[in-house]
């Protein structure tokens, strides 16, 4: 049973979707090419023309498409253009190694990580995605900073994910990523050097994705946004837009109830809007319902797909105390947390080790003291942010327009120390 488990996985799967796909609207229409790439197999080492492994899961036939003409315009929106394809325009060239070959998920892992990427705009960036949800995105002063921080933000879930970066790869990241397991890295460019340290990995897809040096072409450009039903039906819709580049786009929380009116009393420092605007940028990717905790341009907390706000507000922050723990562990014993528990429960270590790290972990409540709460929609209750303030953050960014926002602002306005709020007028749900 495990042999053939293991061969289910490597099967790369023949498809049967046509060479190309036409979708009218009305009298205009888009035009779609499949993309396909020549790669060596992986025993004879002859070249294999082939689009993707297989869908979401084996058995599942795939197919990835790159618009290639048309140009929808539809009341006001004048959606993407042909022919600017970032991930569907992935060429020979561009799959450096190929690994297993790619299937859908780690397409659109990519994506999704770009997706966030194309917000940010302050410096060098890594996100690295599994499951098409970030474990961790960050800011650094190098690239190899920035991958650093996001992989220790949750080096759990970072196993086996996908790492994406605005800047071409260089040495010293490079030899990070080789001490780790990834599926995927992408980035714009590889320098002289970095290829032969990636490629020590046999599996890992290396991808070059060309147009990442224009990503604010696409943070400002709405595509159609497909949903399928399982009836076969669709439901067909503009893409989002983010309408928060700066914090001129912010505005202090404030609202009137029965005539009376509730408003922010601290306002944000600069470094608070720095926060809120990086959180802000990163709930674009994240699935709803979510609640995360990002702290100096680097997430701790991300609770992602929940039912109700209170819940995954507490999820994240169970997150982030555990993914503290973890790096304490890690760091100090090069061991994860969860194996030097076992240890300790066979014998084989001091059970004073975990002691000292649940300590630290709870005096710094996981990494949550002056961190800012970012909510992908509004509070209806003021429970949801009752919980991150008794952790101790210091801002909250979110949409507002709850019948309840006064509530909101009273909880943040009796906080000692005071919580600064702010609303972005717009949600940011992720199906």
């Amino acid at each position: 049973m495990r042999n053939d488990l293991k061969k289910m996985y490597r099967t790369v799967m023949d498809d049967h979707f046509p060479p190309d796909v036409t979708i009218s609207f009305g009298d205009q229409a888009l035009v779609y090419r499949k993309r396909a790439w020549k790669i060596p197999d992986g025993k004879s080492g002859e070249l294999i023309e082939k689009g993707l492994r297989y869908g979401e899961n084996p058995g599942q036939e795939a197919a990835l498409y790159e618009l290639v003409n048309g140009n929808l315009v539809m009341g006001e929106c004048k959606f993407i253009e042909p022919l600017k394809g970032l991930v569907s325009a992935i060429t020979d060239e561009d799959m450096i190694q190929a690994g297993k070959h790619p299937g859908k998920t780690n397409l659109t892992d990519m994506d999704n990580a770009i997706n966030i990427i194309k917000y940010l705009t302050e410096g060098a960036v890594a996100v690295i995605v599994k499951h098409n949800n970030p474990c961790g995105v960050a800011y650094g002063a190098s690239l190899s900073e920035a991958y650093q921080k996001a992989n220790m933000a949750d080096r759990i879930a970072a196993f086996g994910g996908c790492a994406v970066f605005n800047r071409p790869m260089d040495k010293p990241t490079a030899e990070l990523i080789s001490q780790n397991y990834l599926e995927v890295v992408a980035a714009p460019d590889y320098e002289e050097g970095t290829i032969p340290i990636l490629t020590k990995s046999a599996n890992l897809r290396i991808v070059r994705i060309n147009n990442i040096d224009n990503l604010p072409y696409y943070a400002n450009a709405r595509y159609i946004d497909f949903k399928s039903l399982i009836d076969g039906g669709l439901i067909i819709q503009q893409s989002p837009l983010n309408r928060v580049s700066s914090s001129a786009d912010l505005t202090i929380a404030g609202t009137e109830y029965k005539g009376e009116k509730h408003t922010i009393a601290r306002k944000p420092t600069d470094e608070e809007f720095a926060d809120m605007l990086f959180g802000w940028q990163v709930e674009q990717g994240i699935t709803s319902n979510s609640v995360i905790y990002v702290k100096d341009g680097v997430t701790i907390g991300i609770g992602t797909g929940e039912q109700d706000r209170v819940g995954v507000a507490e999820i994240a922050i169970f997150k982030a105390y555990t993914k503290y723990a973890d790096a304490i562990c890690f760091n100090r014993h090069g061991l994860p947390y969860k194996e030097l528990e076992l240890m300790v429960k066979g014998g084989e270590k001091d059970p004073g080790l975990l002691e000292e790290i649940e300590k630290e972990t709870k005096e710094a409540k996981g990494g949550l003291i002056n961190a800012t709460m970012v909510s992908d929609a509004f509070f209806p209750f003021r429970d949801g942010v009752a919980v991150a303030i008794k952790e101790g953050i210091r801002a909250i960014v979110q949409p507002g327009g709850s019948l309840r926002d006064f509530e909101v602002i009273q909880a943040c306005n009796e906080a000692d120390p005071q919580v600064t709020m702010v609303f972005t007028g717009q949600r940011a749900f992720k199906h």
